[in-house]
Order: structure tokens, then sequence, then C-alpha cells
């Protein structure tokens, strides 16, 4: 690779840091917005501890010319808001970076003190103060951030005004105010520093939004036909309730806060029951509770979607952190054996797709679908582009009344196990539904042959969803040094560490699963036995995708890559990883 491709792949990572209360996560997203304005990729991630306010927070913000799907373990700039924030993040810092600081309110030890980095002193408190308080301190500082980084201010002062448009001019103009002073500021004393400068690439930013993996949950729930979704707030997933609230009006959607996680899925059901496309949203705890609800959808064949954001537990856990230790739990969900369809989506535009197929195949089938998602997805933000002119929206199973028999049996048996279906209202359409176990009218029958015929009713239908779904695909070379096979949110975190390691020369290959169940045991199987070594890579403390991968085709995975400590993996964890095991022998 020579200097000017090298340079043209040069990415910045910028992070702030302090308390809940300090505007960590908005400003940082307002740079971002900036970035993508100006033509850059950008990736976005945050963690904060389960506390209103105080605590210890930070966003970090990578910046790029190619597309970034992850953050990374170390820092080119940081901005420290508070003393807390430069003994936890000054050793992150990369050779050559910066600290952007207030040095009448933070003192730089000696022991912090790097000769390899260098620490532009700025008045914040004091600009912010003439601007209208010192909660503005975030917004100088970001000023500070576009200056060194070269970027426009006009960029950074649309996006200010925009953000804070419904909160009137003065706000606007006392932002825009102390971002122009920390801009000048920046421009007169720290000069061009070529070391924060990205090159464009000329790509425009047109095609491309700043969307999180939840609000992109709720595009492609809206963009399928939801029309109804209950939930209770539960972290990490209690955005997609309110991004679905805040298009209620547009879309002619129905978002009802009930009052616990039971009534939640249960008006989904209802809801579902009478036509309309519905789903609920949830972590790992809620789910717990839904979980009878869950079977009863099941039971009765009603379609449903249900998100869970894992967090880690068990019990109330880490709130705020991530992992995806819920698959087993997901897979198993509810007494007895059903067709539990589990997907778990690799990035932010995979939030989108596959929540449209999670509808189409709930529908199609007549049952419950899960989408598994974890925090570092739901909250996560990347810039990212969507097709949609190509999407078409089914509605399948369903008979009009033209259709209905006068011998109308909603659980008829057939050779694909999906009934024909009605809705409450339809004439001849009539039918009984409950929790019992039931014959094709629907009303409760315990013959142990009508059990059988019945269960396996259920399963036939997901022996055709699984000849449907197309199995995951291994890419990279076919001669790699090792396979890496991972799921939901680690694809992006692998396929930046792929990167790293194939300019380090180890070839590496990777299959990501996002059905989980059906699960693809011949491909699997296939791409196993045809490499050199094999590795899972987890956020979880067992490895339970190389237990369903043993469970399924009776194979032992090599190795496992696994991280369990409430936070994502980083791509340098995986690469240093991945040496151990090629360099092993």
């Amino acid at each position: 690779m020579d200097v000017a491709e090298d340079n043209f792949e040069k990415t910045i990572s910028w992070r702030m840091a302090g308390a809940a209360g300090q505007g960590v996560v908005n400003v940082g997203l307002i740079l971002a917005k900036t970035c993508l304005k100006e033509g850059f990729h950008v990736f976005a991630n945050s963690e904060n501890p389960s506390l209103i306010r105080g605590g210890h927070n930070y966003l970090t913000v990578r910046i790029s010319n190619r597309e970034v799907k992850s953050h990374e373990k170390f820092i080119d700039i940081l901005v420290p808001l508070n003393q807390e924030s430069v003994e936890k993040h000054v050793k992150s810092i990369k050779k050559g970076g910066c600290v952007i600081f207030d040095d009448k309110k933070i003192k730089i030890s000696d022991s912090e003190k790097r000769d390899d980095v260098t620490f532009f002193s700025v008045p914040l408190e004091e600009f912010a103060k003439k601007c209208g308080g010192i909660i503005l301190e975030n917004m100088v500082a970001m000023g500070v951030t576009v200056g060194i980084m070269d970027l426009s201010f006009e960029s950074l002062s649309e996006t200010i005004a925009k953000i804070f448009s419904k909160k009137g001019e003065n706000v606007v103009k006392n932002n825009i105010d102390a971002a122009k002073l920390g801009y000048d500021y920046a421009k007169e004393n720290f000069g061009n520093n070529e070391r924060f400068k990205l090159n464009k690439s000329g790509e425009t930013s047109n095609n491309r939004i700043l969307i999180s993996g939840n609000q992109s949950i709720a595009g492609g729930a809206i963009k399928a036909g939801c029309k109804f979704m209950s939930a209770y707030p539960m972290t990490p997933a209690t955005s997609i309730m309110e991004t679905m609230a805040s298009q209620e009006r547009n879309y002619n959607i129905v978002m009802k806060q009930t009052e616990d996680e039971i009534a939640a899925i249960n008006m989904a059901i209802g809801a579902s029951f009478c036509g309309a496309r519905a789903m609920t949203a949830t972590s790992g705890g809620g789910f717990a509770l839904m979980v009878e609800g869950f079977g009863l959808a099941a039971m009765t064949e009603t379609p449903l979607v249900v998100v869970i954001s894992q967090r880690p537990g068990p019990a109330t856990g880490m709130a705020t952190r991530s992992g995806q230790g819920d698959l087993k739990f997901a897979l198993n969900a509810a007494p007895d054996d059903f067709p539990h369809i589990v997907l778990a989506p690799g990035d932010i535009e995979d939030c989108f797709y596959r929540t449209i197929e999670a509808f189409q195949i709930a529908e199609k089938y007549q049952t419950p679908v899960i989408i598994l998602i974890d925090k570092f997805l739901s909250l996560s933000y990347k810039s990212a582009h969507f097709e949609t002119s190509g999407i078409i929206v089914k509605r399948e199973s369903m008979l009009s009344e033209d259709e209905i028999p006068d011998n109308y049996k909603r659980y008829r048996i057939t050779s694909n196990g999906i009934s024909p279906r009605t809705i409450p209202g339809q004439k001849k359409g009539m039918f009984t539904a409950s929790s019992y176990e039931h014959n094709e009218e629907g009303h409760e029958d315990e013959d142990g042959n009508n059990r059988i015929r019945m269960a396996e009713k259920r399963f036939r239908k997901f022996k055709e969803l699984s000849k449907e779904i197309k199995p995951p695909e291994l890419i990279g070379p076919s001669d790699a040094d090792i396979t890496l096979l991972c799921w939901g949110s680690t694809k992006g975190v692998v396929e930046e560490a792929v990167r790293i390691l194939e300019k380090e020369g180890i070839k590496v290959n990777y299959m990501h699963y996002v059905f989980i169940s059906p699960f693809p045991e011949e491909k699997t199987k296939n791409v196993i036995n045809n490499a050199k070594k094999v590795a899972v890579v987890e956020n979880n403390q067992t490895g339970q995708l190389a237990s369903i991968i043993k469970e399924k085709t009776g194979i032992d995975v090599d190795y496992k890559i696994l991280k369990f400590n409430g936070r994502p993996f980083y791509p340098e964890e995986i690469v240093e990883e991945v040496k151990k095991i090629v360099e092993g022998d």
C-alpha cells in the first residue's frame, strides 16, 4: 500500500468524556452529523453507567473517508470535561494524539503527561459563560475540534441550528456562539495540524443518514407496515418505542406504553390477532415476563415480532452495558417444543432490512419471530444508506371474505403447516382460539393423536422456512489461515479486525450468522470441515453459538474468542487473539 492510499484510509477517533448531564452524547452526535455533512463516514458509540445523573460517561466518534463498521480501541482526540475523564482515558490516546481541556479546571499530573501527546489548553468554562452558561463548555470544545480537524464551521453551525431549532433562536445562537469562540481559538492558537485532518473522498453524504440500530429497526417496522406497537420502557430497547411514537401521526401507527411487559406482549398479540402488523420490544429481563405470552402467540399461530436488545444479566445485571448472553434463552423461551425463529442483525443497515423480513416471515408462517440485538447495536450510530425502491411488502395467508369456505377451519392440517387465516369480523370466518392444545376448528382437544398432528403441523412451517432462507456466506480467501464464525453485532468488529489482519499478512475468512434458528447446519459443516482453524467470536461467557454448532452438527469448534465484561469487542482484541491462535503452532 502506497502512502497516498494509506492516507486515504486514515481514520480519526474522537472521544468526549464527563459526567451524566454534561451533554457528552448529544454534542458527540453533533460532531458525527457535521462530519457526515462534510462527506465523511462515521461510527459512534457510547458507554455510561445506569445512573440518571453522575457517573462516568463517554462517547466515541470514529470518522473516515471510507466506511467504518465499528469503534477502535485507541483514540486520536480526547475531550475530558472533568478530572476523572483524564485519568480514565489518557492512556487510550494514540501516539501523536491530543487532549483538548481547560487547564483551570483540569490538572494533568506528571504521570498522565505524555511526550507523544499534545495537550491543547482552552478556556472552555470562560468562553461558555460568555455565551450563556457553563453547560456550553462542551460546545466550545466542539468548536475547537472542528477547528483542529479543519472542518467547515458552516457545516457545524448548520447542524447546531437544525438540532436546537425547536428550543428557540436564543438557544441556537448561544450554542453557535460558543462553538465559534472555540473554533476561532483553535485556528489562532493551534494553527494547521495535518495530524488531525482527513482527505475528503469526493463522495457526498446525500444518500447517507446518521442512524442508530434501534432507529433502524423502527424504520424497518414502519416500512413493513407495522401499525401497532406496545412496549414498556427497558434499556437498551426503549428508543425503538420512542421512535415509533414520534412517527405515529406520520404513518397512522398506534404506539402504546403499557404498565409492564406482560401487558405489552399480550396487547401486541391482540392487535395482530385482529389483523394489524404488530410488535413489541424489550431486553432480556422484560422478555422473561413475556415468555408465557410468547408461547400463546405460538399456540394460537398469531404473527408477532419481538425485539430483544440484550444486556448483561442475570436479573437487572448491567442495564446500560452490552452482551450476547440471551441467545439460548431466545431459542428455548416458553414451555415445550415449537418452532423458535430467531434472527440477529449484524449491523445498522441489517437492522432495517431484517426487521422487514421478520414481519414477512411472522405473517406468512403465522408465528412469533424474535429479532435479537444488543446494546452495542441498539445504541451505536452509523452513517448508513438504505435502498428501499425494490422492497415489496406482502400480506400473506390472509383470506378475503370471498375465499372463506363454508366449513372454515382456522387450524386446518396442511402440507406446509400454514393454515388459512381470518380476522375477527369476517363472514364465515369465526373460530375459537385459546392457549390450549386444539383441533382444526380451534376447540380444546387433548386426544393424543390430535396432539401429534398439531405439533407436527407447527413444525412443518419451520421446515418450509428453512428451505426459504439463504445460508450465510463465507467471506474471504478459501485458503485462509483461520475462519471466524460470528453472529449479531460482532459482525462489524470482525470485519474491521479482518482488515487489520490482512494488512499484517494473515489470511482470514469469516461467516456471520443472521438466522440462528432455523440453523444452517449443512453450510456450517462444510465451512468448518474445509477450514484450517476455526474460532467463534461472541460477547458471552460460555460460547453459546459454539454450543449450538455442536448441538446441530456434532462438531466442536477449535477456539473461542469471548468477551463478557459488558463491553463490545474492539477490533484490536480480536486481532490479538487471532494472532495467538495462528502463530501458536
